[in-house]
């Protein structure tokens, strides 16, 4: 006996107007993230803009895709990242704390380079 599963109505929300904003369509990679579930990524059709929902699993990811009009399933291809659009803060956010650093640390593994 097969289960049904249902996507969560707030990650369909959030990316039905996530595909709005980018003129209906978006591009969606499905990628496994260890104990927190599935990360959907998305790439806006018209702009290129990135964002991302996580789900709880790769079943309730693959529903989602099937409830958002406009969002296409695809795998990180060179014509997929030439069109992904990083904006300055996304890159910030990503560099975490490192963003706003003046000095660093000296690397741990000095001994192995020299």
């Amino acid at each position: 006996m097969a289960t049904t599963v249902t996507a969560p109505a707030d990650v369909v929300g959030s990316i039905r107007k996530f595909v709005a904003a980018e003129g209906g369509s978006a591009k969606a990679v499905l990628q496994a993230a260890g104990d927190a579930g599935v990360r959907i990524t998305l790439v806006g059709g018209s702009n290129g803009v990135l964002g991302d929902r996580v789900v709880a699993d790769m079943a309730t990811a693959e529903a989602v895709l099937d409830a958002v009009d406009g969002l296409e399933k695809a795998e990180w291809d060179r014509e997929l990242t030439s069109t992904a659009a990083v904006r300055p803060a996304h890159w910030r956010k990503m560099a975490g704390w490192v963003a706003g650093q003046k000095r660093f640390p000296k690397p741990r593994n000095r001994k192995i380079l020299d």
